[in-house]
């Protein structure tokens, strides 16, 4: 069990770090190839697979070369049970603030993020 709550931390990190930095190879490591992220966005349900968020991702700044300010944290963790998890995160890219809600799950002995349910709130 400690090995699984280091490697969900361990892929949570790298998940923030692909964030940050706008790696799309880290965020690819830690995502499934068939997650979706969703949110609810003016009270409509939006869901967008994981492929169409890399290209968002590649297509703007990394919150690290605009020179933002890296204020990241996990909120809580969640072991399930052997094969699922749940992470729930904030990070943010200004004005731009988020919670994320990364559920993960054991697939081939690897944790991966399934699903990421998040919100966002501006700032001032």
């Amino acid at each position: 069990m400690n090995d699984d709550i280091k490697a969900i931390e361990a892929a949570t990190r790298t998940y923030l770090d692909g964030l940050y930095e706008g790696d799309i190879e880290k965020l690819a490591s830690v995502f499934h190839p068939t997650c979706v992220l969703t949110q609810s966005l003016d009270g409509e349900l939006k869901v967008v697979p994981r492929e169409r968020w890399f290209e968002v991702v590649r297509g703007r700044k990394s919150p690290k070369e605009a020179g933002l300010e890296r204020d990241d944290h996990v909120l809580a963790m969640d072991l399930v049970g052997p094969s699922m998890a749940l992470v729930k995160v904030k990070c943010q890219m200004p004005p731009r603030y988020f919670t994320d809600l990364l559920s993960f799950l054991k697939v081939d002995g690897r944790w991966v993020v399934a699903q990421k349910v998040f919100m966002t709130e501006m700032g001032q």
